[in-house]
């Protein structure tokens, strides 16, 4: 397993981060999840990525019984606030003083640990001021509470902004958390430049566009039974963006850069972001053991250029470059 330097920190984290978004907790057995923890144990994974808003807190709760009986130390445990847990009341979401003192809280609890690696600010959050949540992260990490400070799918200007009065407050910002594949790129001409600059890596979400870059859904055929596409729990609504012709059909057109590079296209689309030198890690979840094998395959992969441009002619027009798409995403009043 390849390790890389998050941000201009000290901390090395697994180029392949173990996340249990709209797994623990919700699709599988807590049989199965510890059993795909093991599995990214054994295959030398050892950043572990949540959030308190996951199944309504439960996957902090698998992954932290899941984990119990390793050494902690070799551990890199990360977390996630501002999405509403619990009953949502008014106070139950947001980058508030309250919700992010109360959250860390919850969370070291149902994770069984004293301190997380890394703590995230799931969103920005409009209605706070960002003093104030900045302020509470410093003292989050004077506390030893967490580590290292973290924010997710925040635009170019918010981490400006949020670095600088962190770094007035005595610590760094030193992750960015956001939605990167080789069909969704609208990080590289905002985002990844002002991160280069601050000092601040990438852990991306969703490397293989929901499933979609395996090329497991052809177009005009009916997707798999039990893939997420079929999900209504949570999956298919996610993955509905990715669900046209126009994109199967260009995912398709990988099939021959994935064999002529010796990899199976799971492992070529994960491979895709890490060649990026902003990205430290690629997130990535399964529901079995043996889906991990493709995704840590990935890990020390250096495409040559012919594949790079190989890629990018397969998938042509239905990539997704627009920087805007950040801030358009993103919550613009509290969710509770």
């Amino acid at each position: 397993m390849e390790h890389r330097y998050l941000g201009a920190s000290g901390l090395k984290i697994s180029a392949i981060t173990y996340g249990n978004w709209l797994t623990h907790g919700s699709q599988i057995e807590n049989d199965a999840a510890t059993a795909c923890v093991r599995a990214a144990l054994e295959a030398g994974i050892t950043s572990f990525d949540t959030a308190d808003v996951y199944a309504n807190t439960a996957a902090e709760t698998v992954l932290g019984a899941a984990l119990q009986g390793q050494r902690r130390e070799s551990l890199e445990i990360f977390t996630k606030v501002y999405w509403p847990t619990g009953p949502g009341g008014p106070n139950d979401c947001g980058l508030s003083r309250k919700h992010i003192m109360e959250s860390i809280n919850g969370s070291l609890r149902r994770l069984q640990t004293d301190y997380v690696d890394l703590y995230q600010a799931h969103r920005y959050d409009t209605e706070t001021p960002l003093e104030e949540t900045i302020a509470a992260f410093g003292d989050v990490v004077r506390s030893g509470k967490a580590l290292y400070i973290g924010v997710s799918e925040w635009t170019a200007e918010q981490i400006r902004a949020g670095q600088a009065l962190a770094h007035q407050a005595g610590f760094s910002i030193i992750s960015s958390q956001p939605q990167y594949s080789m069909l969704w790129r609208v990080i590289e001409d905002e985002v990844v430049p002002t991160c280069r600059e601050l000092g601040i890596s990438q852990i991306v979400w969703s490397p293989m566009a929901q499933g979609v870059l395996s090329g497991k859904y052809a177009p005009g055929s009916p997707a798999p039974q039990g893939s997420r596409a079929t999900d209504s729990s949570g999956g298919q609504a996610m993955i509905a963006r990715w669900m046209r012709d126009d994109v199967l059909t260009a995912v398709q057109r990988l099939r021959p850069v994935a064999q002529a590079a010796g990899l199976s296209m799971a492992t070529l689309a994960i491979a895709w972001v890490l060649q990026n030198d902003n990205v430290a890690a690629a997130l990535v979840g399964a529901s079995r053991p043996e889906q991990l094998a493709d995704s840590v395959a990935a890990a020390g992969v250096r495409l040559d250029q012919a594949t790079m441009v190989a890629i990018d002619e397969a998938l042509g027009a239905v990539v997704e470059r627009d920087p805007d798409k950040t801030a358009e995403n993103a919550p613009k009043s509290r969710p509770c």
